[in-house]
């Protein structure tokens, strides 16, 4: 099944089913207003969002109408959590490595995670505003998945069981920001503006063989200005799957039903090349190419994110077909 939230004026939109090919797309009027509602009642409800996806596959939904993705909110507008990790450790190593520091042994056995700001998603199609090209715009090319109940103290193979939604992430960062705010020791917080996700959000039958003990076998496809920058695997490179990414989350507490978890910028490793290191799959984020040219060369030579600069990121099934809409935004300062 795939889920949707179409902008209607209010802060949490209304709840759309899509069409598997993402060609129609039929109002959830009757059964539930906003995604939320959904996630509290998962049990009653999804199996009717489910009936309505049928009978839109098949095209026999009397009021199905062609689904726009520029209309869309992020799937869950708001949500009472946003965890987002960092569970592809190449992305780490590569960052550790560019200053010449070690990556801490504890790294490898004890998720990285900050709590980012959830009352405030942007929509797939929506533009990027970032107060000044100083900051260090970035974009970062994620999965993340969006739970129900999941008890504390649950195991990864229990938190596994609470994923309810699987969708793609434009994590914006302001890099430039970054630094000072980590001296502090409180984390990121400024640096972290408002995420995009994809246009839908989709349960996990819908991925079929390519979800495998809590990862996305497939490629995250990443295109910066019309260059595709990035096609990288999002499975078998992440350290951390999603059970345990949760159920880090659920140590010391309860995770409620609406809470969003990201999976952190999506890495691949490099491979040695005639005695140097390419990285033929390319990058997720800026900051990791600059990180591999300050590696190769001693610098980094690739400028962040300007005004008027585009981003796009998807995620294609084995057939080729976009699985989740995709992320297409334009960077630009406060009106």
């Amino acid at each position: 099944m795939k889920l949707a939230t179409y902008k209607d004026g209010s802060r949490d939109g209304q709840l759309v089913v899509v069409s598997r090919d993402l060609g129609t797309a039929h109002y959830a009027t009757g059964i539930a207003s906003k995604l939320q509602q959904v996630l509290d009642d998962w049990g009653f409800l999804s199996p009717q969002l489910q009936d309505v996806y049928d009978q839109l596959n098949a095209g026999r939904a009397r009021h199905a109408f062609p689904f726009d993705p520029a209309q869309c909110m992020a799937p869950l507008p708001r949500a009472y959590q946003w965890a987002d990790g960092s569970a592809y450790l190449n992305h780490v190593e590569l960052v550790r490595k560019a200053r010449n520091a070690e990556v801490p042994e504890s790294f490898y056995s004890d998720p990285l995670m900050y709590q980012g700001g959830s009352d405030d998603f942007i929509g797939p199609c929506d533009d990027v505003v970032v107060p000044s090209e100083a900051m260090g715009i970035d974009f970062e090319a994620e999965i993340a998945v969006i739970t129900g109940d999941v008890k504390m103290g649950a195991t990864p193979e229990q938190a596994l069981d609470g994923i309810r939604l699987v969708m793609v992430a434009n994590d914006v960062s302001l890099r430039n920001l970054i630094p000072a705010e980590l001296a502090k020791g409180f984390g990121f917080f400024q640096s972290k503006p408002a995420t995009a996700f994809s246009p839908v959000a989709v349960t996990l039958d819908e991925l079929g063989d390519a979800w495998h003990q809590g990862r996305l076998d497939l490629v995250v496809q990443s295109t910066w200005n019309g260059r595709k920058v990035g096609m990288c695997d999002a499975g078998p490179e992440m350290t951390f799957h999603f059970g345990q990414l949760i159920a880090h989350v659920a140590k010391t507490r309860n995770v409620r039903a609406g809470s969003i978890i990201g999976s952190g910028t999506v890495s691949n490793k490099g491979v040695e090349q005639n005695g140097r290191t390419e990285w033929p799959k390319g990058y997720s984020c800026i900051a990791e190419k600059r990180c591999i040219e300050t590696i190769q060369d001693g610098k980094p030579s690739t400028e962040f994110m300007k005004f008027g600069d585009t981003i796009r990121i998807e995620v294609k099934g084995k057939d080729g077909a976009s699985i989740f809409g995709a992320i297409d935004q334009a960077i630009v300062e406060p009106s």
